[in-house]
């Protein structure tokens, strides 16, 4: 228990109570800690970085500058990167976090524990082509089936898979938008309407055919699915 008396008329006691009976401020630490490193985790270790870039390849390729702001996406971005990563982290509550909070295991036990489930997610999603990259950079032979893979190589070879997964299919919704401007533009070209700029015509258009489309539901259904 921590406690802070805030002086006053009426003393206000403001308290910090952590689970379990070890000591409260090493875990309020540790907690500390984690807390620092949450966004290279959340970039490094979870959906979030397939998310975020094929939005990004989305707005990029309607042309609408910043809208939807950087901000909306960030958070569309979060909200379906929690839904998607939800089964792991409750894995990890469940297997690491709680049975640590309650003094049942330790540090390292509750660190491996808590490896195993974010691991099995990340295999799920590597290429083999991408495993066998870092496991030759390092100079140790592929691990036979069952063997446990290293976080060290299985996050650098997770974040790499995540780029080409992403791009693709970036590429998958960029192209399509793209290909109503270079209509647009030979339309133009044809009627001698040159002084027009293209993206005047090929803006609305762009947004018309995503919304008949019911993009942001496809989008969103596509990105949960491929994970």
């Amino acid at each position: 228990m921590i406690a802070l008396a805030l002086p006053g008329p009426t003393e206000t006691a403001l308290s910090l109570q952590l689970a379990g009976n070890g000591s409260s401020a090493v875990k309020l630490f540790l907690l500390f800690t984690a807390l620092s490193f949450a966004s290279a985790l959340l970039v490094s270790l979870t959906s979030f970085t397939r998310i975020i870039i094929v939005l990004s390849f989305v707005r990029q390729g309607l042309g609408t500058q910043q809208l939807p702001p950087n901000q909306v996406l960030l958070g569309l971005a979060l909200v379906l990167s929690g839904f998607v990563m939800a089964p792991t982290a409750t894995r990890v509550y469940d297997e690491a976090l709680a049975p640590y909070l309650d003094n049942q295991i330790d540090q390292g036990a509750a660190l491996d524990k808590a490896a195993a489930p974010m691991r099995e997610f990340m295999l799920r999603q590597t290429r083999e082509q991408d495993l066998q990259l870092f496991y030759e950079a390092s100079g140790r032979p592929m691990p036979a089936r069952g063997d446990v893979v290293p976080m060290t190589v299985a996050a650098p070879a997770f974040m790499i898979s995540e780029l080409t997964t992403s791009f693709r299919m970036g590429l998958f919704v960029y192209l399509p938008l793209l290909l109503i401007d270079v209509l647009v533009g030979a339309l133009l070209m044809a009627l001698g309407m040159m002084m027009v700029p293209p993206t005047l015509v090929s803006l609305p258009l762009k947004i018309g055919v995503f919304l008949l489309a019911d993009g942001w539901h496809l989008l969103a259904g596509s990105l949960m699915r491929s994970f």
